[in-house]
């Protein structure tokens, strides 16, 4: 197993041992992410170039929540 796997394998260890016992708090921040970037389209004045034109904050808050959503199922 390369330097990498290992880094990986400890992260997804940490998020689930995380998530196991704060299973709502993916899916919340996912929700809030998900409404930062609906105000963001919202307020004309702001130009934040990438993250506005992508709708970076939506799409990170929907796989975040859905990750919060499979870990907290697989650790039921």
């Amino acid at each position: 197993m390369n330097k990498l796997d290992a880094w990986v394998s400890r992260l997804l260890d940490g998020v689930s041992d995380y998530v196991s016992g704060h299973r709502g708090v993916p899916v919340l921040i996912g929700v809030l992410l998900v409404l930062l970037n609906y105000l963001l389209r919202l307020l004309p004045e702001t130009q934040l170039g990438f993250i506005e034109s992508t709708d970076l904050l939506l799409h990170l808050g929907v796989v975040v929540g859905l990750v919060g959503i499979l870990l907290g199922d697989a650790l039921n």
